[in-house]
């Protein structure tokens, strides 16, 4: 088998000899699906001719291989054979990569036969056709056509034609200029606000966080969180999170801690009433903006568990089965936006790259085993290890670490233990106390913690915004 070396040695020979007989469709399809899946760039006066019989191969991955590499490069005179192609190809996967090389042609001609497949019904087909359209998206059928995608079923079509329009709006008009994203605004670095977390939120700048990681209150399950129903527990968590995204910087991330809640029976006539928190929030986030990334179960030991099976332990009657409860959702999101992951890392130096990076043995599953933590004045404690490997998963050294319901400052020691800053918020003033006592100890930051009002914060950000007037 041809390593990509000797493909690049061939394609490197005058006319290129060998792959008139390494392209023929009678050559064994083990060989011609690794060279077609190897062959890279295609250098200039490289003949496409050779690549047509494949688009009729038997084998639909040879044929889809075969119309990528007819794309690369970007030849016109190939529409006739990927149309038709296009036409008859029954794979998926194949007519996805077919509509994908003819918009690469770029050619108006192929206007019409990508305005055909807008209709597909394969979304993935339409978002090709959409992709190869959107170069020529000042002329009017194209943009007519286009148009006629804005009530798409499919969400993944929708919001690709969204951020085209709001790219074209960024470019058409003077960009503000942008914050460097590695920073943050030094009001809140290794801070907690003593203050009830929507009105602190209110005086947060855009854009100023890094990385949130929380859980928030229970519902109507602690004496210190009472509510008038479920729904305006889901409708005030919505009104934090909404004006977290607001603060956090593009493509970074949220992480959220929650577990479904039972409140207890009024009495043994009543039933105890469960509630779904992870699922009934995630609809709402991700109405926000937020993007779903991934969905971790964080472990507790069986002791940890508080018994609900005593009675069908006894009894043994079917339905009567409920079980001890020792997992908690940890689901991360990032603030939806077109840039890819990428694009965050390569804002930051490369000395804090290297610095940042997670070293040793770290979980490589979804089911993460961690013991839970106690405090003698906090209720529901975060482990310190689960806030660790969140910090060190989702920031970077420097970064600005956010807890809305900042409790006992967990969170805020994890962050200053890595080498990051934290901002949290809390309202209770016994838990305020318990947090400043727990970062006094953390001598890891050249800020030192400071336990502020909202006033004081509102103060702080007048004086700065007044120093960058000047």
């Amino acid at each position: 088998m041809l390593t990509k070396v000797d493909i690049e040695h061939e394609k490197s020979k005058l006319n290129f000899p060998f792959f008139k007989d390494a392209l023929a469709p009678t050559r064994d399809e083990a060989g011609l699906l690794s060279l077609l899946d190897n062959l890279g760039k295609l250098p200039a006066g490289f003949n496409g001719e050779l690549f047509i019989p494949l688009l009729t191969h038997a084998n639909p991955k040879i044929r889809m291989l075969a119309a990528k590499n007819v794309g690369k490069l970007k030849d016109e005179k190939f529409l006739t054979e990927l149309s038709q192609l296009a036409s008859t190809e029954k794979n998926t996967f194949a007519r996805r990569e077919v509509i994908s090389a003819i918009g690469r042609l770029k050619s108006e001609k192929a206007i019409l036969t990508l305005t055909a497949y807008l209709a597909d019904a394969d979304p993935k087909v339409v978002l090709q056709a959409l992709r190869g359209l959107l170069y020529f998206r000042e002329k009017s059928e194209v943009q007519t056509a286009l148009d006629s995608l804005r009530e798409h079923p499919n969400e993944l079509i929708r919001e690709h034609l969204a951020n085209e329009v709001k790219n074209k709006s960024t470019r058409s008009s003077k960009r503000k200029e942008e914050q460097h994203h590695p920073s943050s605004p030094d009001p809140l670095k290794n801070v907690i606000i003593y203050a009830d977390v929507q009105e602190a939120l209110k005086v947060i700048p855009d854009e100023s966080i890094h990385l949130t990681f929380t859980s928030p209150p229970y519902y109507n399950a602690r004496d210190y969180t009472i509510y008038q129903s479920y729904e305006a527990y889901l409708d005030f968590l919505t009104a934090v999170f909404k004006e977290t995204h607001r603060i956090t910087k593009e493509g970074r991330f949220f992480v959220l801690n929650t577990s479904p809640v039972i409140v207890p029976r009024m009495s043994r006539a009543h039933a105890s009433k469960r509630y779904a928190i992870p699922y009934d929030m995630h609809p709402r986030l991700t109405d926000i903006g937020w993007e779903f990334i991934d969905d971790i179960v964080w472990t507790k030991p069986d002791y940890a568990a508080k018994n609900r099976n005593g009675g069908f332990f006894q009894h043994r009657k079917p339905l009567g089965y409920k079980t001890n409860s020792v997992t908690e959702s940890v689901m991360v999101y990032r603030k939806k936006t077109d840039k890819l992951i990428d694009w965050n890392i390569r804002q930051y130096d490369d000395e804090i790259i290297a610095a940042s990076k997670v070293r040793g043995d770290y979980e490589k599953t979804n089911l993460w085993h961690i013991n839970p933590a106690t405090d003698k004045v906090h209720p529901a404690v975060f482990p310190p290890e689960l806030a660790a490997r969140v910090v060190q998963f989702y920031s970077f050294k420097g970064d600005l670490v956010f807890d809305p319901f900042g409790g006992s400052g967990t969170v805020g020691y994890v962050a200053l233990t890595h080498e990051r800053y934290f901002f949290l918020c809390e309202k209770e003033a016994e838990y305020v106390e318990r947090a400043k006592q727990l970062l006094d100890g953390a001598l890891f930051s050249h800020i030192k913690p400071r336990v502020i009002s909202l006033t004081d914060l509102k103060s702080e950000f007048e004086k700065r915004n007044e120093n960058l007037r000047y």
